[in-house]
């Protein structure tokens, strides 16, 4: 069969080239906005790809367990500020983790013995623990030490208690309580709770340390020294419980007649050995500088106090010791200068109570400079602080402040004669109202 074709019309249709160059464009048209989309949703990760590609992209975000895991590590060498600051960030990434909360009140209660401010912190993070899980006792744990150190420790209690409600076996809770109830004067009953404690958990320096201060409280000072010694073991890397443990030499080294020496010396190893650990620590130097002062080596004291104001000019503390080093060198001008810069940085911070010795040995400095009215000032401020703060006529601040007060009166000009401060009497209670 013979089919006639018009040659003069195009061998393929018009229409069907026109319908595939309209698919053209539009598939054009849909890719260009599906690479932008793409690109507009993935910006972030294709610029780091490009980036990395040239060697320029910034170090990947952690994980909050990448985080912990390093603050852990840091803990563990002692490096407490490193790993509150690596905590700090494993709780911002996950404020409702209590692993990481727990963690990190704990590391902001240790570095609290020397910044105050840390507990309330602490406090906080005991709060948002137990807001993120009211039925895990480590939240009771962290706010109620926390409460005890930063001086509520009457409020401590019932937190702790909390907590044992809902965990009795979790040692630091006891702990907690031990220190807590040891604030209040209850010491069996602190006795008691850090006994507890250490039975939960013999492996925990906390509790040793807890318990120690307990027993120091009712006279057991060797069962206390063993106490320290083991927390020490336990955890040698922290410092604080060597700190506590050379307090409790030089403590009984004024005690202990017999072996006095050998406990200084065991003192002055133990902050050298928290030198040796931490160089930069002002505090082990200040320690050195007193326990030297102690044992009447001033010179050789002053040399630490200097050191440790190298490292922290505005140590107050340090201030005070070097005072009491250039005192009894005779060195009244170099005293009074440190003692008035003792006074100047401790009101700076609106300390309330003020070192007294920045007070009665300056103005001890001032008399045997013979600028008698300056001394008796500072000396009567020194009464007035001492019996505002002890009613205890024995105490030795107080007697060496009126014995001041008493050789300026006898031995200077126009003072002869005038009485020395005298105690407040103690404001009378009125009597009971009938049916009152």
């Amino acid at each position: 069969m013979y089919i006639r074709r018009d040659y003069t019309q195009p061998l393929f249709s018009q229409r069907r080239k026109r319908r595939a160059t309209w698919w053209a464009i539009v598939l054009t048209i849909v890719l260009c906005l599906g690479f932008l989309f793409f690109v507009d949703n993935n910006f972030t990760q294709l610029q780091l790809m490009a980036l990395d590609a040239i060697g320029q992209a910034p170090a990947p975000t952690p994980f909050a367990s990448e985080l912990a895991t390093v603050g852990m590590d840091n803990f563990m060498r002692g490096d407490l500020v490193t790993a509150r600051d690596y905590f700090r960030r494993a709780v911002m990434q996950q404020p409702t983790n209590v692993d990481y909360l727990y963690e990190y009140g704990r590391l902001l209660i240790e570095l609290g013995v020397d910044d105050e401010p840390l507990y309330i912190e602490a406090i906080a993070a005991g709060d948002q623990a137990i807001q993120a899980n009211p039925n895990d006792p480590r939240g009771y744990a962290i706010k109620a030490r926390a409460l005890d150190l930063s001086g509520d420790s009457p409020n401590a209690i019932p937190v702790a208690q909390a907590g044992v409600q809902i965990d009795a076996g979790f040692a630091p809770l006891h702990t907690a309580l031990s220190s807590a109830y040891r604030s209040i004067d209850r010491y069996d009953v602190a006795l008691d709770a850090a006994e507890r404690a250490i039975e939960l958990d013999p492996f925990d320096p906390a509790a040793r340390r807890v318990y120690a201060l307990a027993l120091i409280w009712v006279g057991r000072r060797a069962e206390a020294l063993d106490q320290l010694e083991q927390a020490v073991g336990l955890n040698p890397n922290l410092v604080s419980p060597y700190f506590e443990l050379a307090s409790m030499y030089r403590a009984l080294a004024v005690t202990d007649t017999a072996q006095g020496q050998d406990y200084y010396e065991l003192a002055i190893a133990t902050y050298e050995q928290v030198i040796s650990m931490q160089p930069g620590n002002a505090k082990a130097y200040l320690r050195l500088c007193e326990a030297y002062t102690q044992i009447g080596e001033h010179r050789r004291a002053q040399g630490y106090c200097e050191d440790a104001l190298g490292l922290r000019a505005d140590y107050s503390e340090a201030w005070r010791a070097l005072g009491q080093t250039q005192y009894p060198q005779r060195n009244y001008e170099g005293a009074i200068e440190s003692f008035e810069t003792c006074v100047a940085l401790q009101s700076a911070r609106a300390i309330v109570d003020q070192e007294i010795e920045c007070f009665y040995l300056r103005g001890l400095s001032h008399y045997y400079l013979a600028d008698c009215a300056v001394a008796w000032d500072i000396l009567s401020e020194s009464v007035n602080r001492v019996r505002q703060t002890s009613t205890d006529p024995d105490n030795p601040v107080l007697i060496n402040s009126l014995r001041g007060l008493e050789l300026v009166t006898d031995n200077c000009t126009g003072f002869g004669g005038r009485g020395l401060p005298t105690a407040v009497p103690p404001t009378s209670i009125p009597p009971t109202p009938i049916g009152g």
